[in-house]
């Protein structure tokens, strides 16, 4: 095996001197010059060959192996080779049934793509195999995120939700219709096995619980999660798990804030600046959530549900992966009908315990620790 050209890039010439690798203009880059001879040799970028041997047809095609190695390196260090040794490395311990990594290939072209180096991406999404999320609601954004979580590697996929299915609860790609009147917590752990690739991996004998990586508060009640209760939240805060907020109310769908304790705004700092900003607000919160207050249909229609999943699912696996995603610190909103999304930053609240105002390391620290197990439990 040996270097390839990243299957996930096209290819095409631009002009007669120069190769574009790429489409989107996020990831598309040029090569030049590149007459035919090199254009032959780039052909040979398939993995077959090592690199001896891709030297040697070089010189078969007039290409100096000076020249070869050359192009290998730009390549390399544009980010466009990948490494199937060390891919295939990085994956072996996996397992699986037969035909299990190939409905991975897509995440791990899309991984390849983000982190260049190469089996950079392939470490990840190894790495997502031994981590643990907790989705907390299994409506139409929950259940569709625990899905999606599930079908993208990450092996710990937990699902908390109480009652039976409602018909109000399926959605295309959350649960089906044929789980209506069952339990919801047994029916969304059926609909993570189906959509995980490979089966939970074991906990070894004697073991301790595998530590929570992030949890994702998607409750049916779109209203817990726009305005979450702070003394709901606070276990995360005091266990040290990141959690990311999601969920529709009212035709507007939000994604956000990702919370990282210490180093990030809580819920606690939002309803305090809220207070502050309308005194009125902490009064009609109360009624909003009082059995007295009416409660109207959810005012969330399939598509908005299956977009606000879709986004939550991928800032959540963009954290576990290492990064932090534009929802750390901020809610982004988007409503119908003219989809325009719309991002509120929201900052520690001096006042409050969490310990995030004026401490901009923190999100500095979580970037290092991003995707590591915080919480047994």
């Amino acid at each position: 095996m040996g270097p390839m050209v990243k299957p996930a890039l096209r290819r095409a010439w631009r002009g007669r001197r120069t190769v574009q690798f790429g489409v989107a203009r996020t990831h598309a880059l040029r090569l030049a010059p590149v007459d035919r001879v090199a254009a032959a040799f780039l052909d040979l970028l398939d993995g077959s060959r090592s690199l001896p041997v891709l030297r040697a047809e070089a010189r078969a095609l007039g290409l100096p192996a000076e020249r070869a190695d050359e192009l290998v390196r730009r390549l390399a260090a544009a980010g466009v080779v990948a490494d199937p040794a060390a891919d295939g490395a990085a994956l072996a311990g996996l397992g699986g049934a037969p035909g299990a990594l190939e409905r991975l290939r897509p995440d791990l072209a899309s991984l390849s793509l983000v982190h260049a180096a190469p089996g950079a991406g392939a470490a990840r999404l190894a790495a997502r195999r031994g981590m643990r999320v907790r989705v907390l609601g299994a409506g139409r954004v929950g259940a569709a995120v625990a899905a999606a979580l599930a079908a993208a590697g990450v092996g710990r996929v937990e699902v908390h939700d109480g009652g039976s299915v409602r018909g109000t609860d399926v959605a295309p790609g959350g649960l089906p219709a044929s789980a209506v009147a069952r339990r919801r917590a047994d029916a969304a752990a059926r609909l993570v096995r189906e959509a995980a690739p490979l089966p939970a991996p074991r906990a070894a004998p004697g073991a301790d619980a595998v530590p929570l990586s992030l949890a994702v508060v998607a409750p049916r009640d779109g209203l817990a999660a726009y305005r979450p209760e702070p003394a709901e939240t606070g276990p995360w805060l005091a266990a040290g798990v990141p959690h990311l907020f999601a969920g529709v109310i009212e035709a507007t769908g939000f994604v956000g804030p990702l919370v990282l304790p210490g180093g990030t705004a809580c819920a606690g700092c939002a309803r305090r600046f809220e207070a502050e900003a309308d005194p009125d607000a902490p009064a009609m919160l109360a009624q909003w959530r009082s059995g007295r207050c009416a409660r109207p249909v959810a005012a969330c229609d399939g598509p908005l549900a299956a977009v606000v999943a879709g986004l939550a699912a991928a800032h959540a696996l963009s954290f576990l992966d290492g990064e932090l995603p534009t929802s750390t610190g901020a809610r982004w909103e988007v409503a119908l009908p003219l989809l325009d999304w719309r991002a509120e930053r929201i900052v520690p609240h001096p006042g409050c315990g969490c310990g995030a105002a004026g401490r901009t390391e923190g999100v500095g620290a979580a970037t290092a620790g991003a995707g590591r197990a915080t919480m047994a439990g």
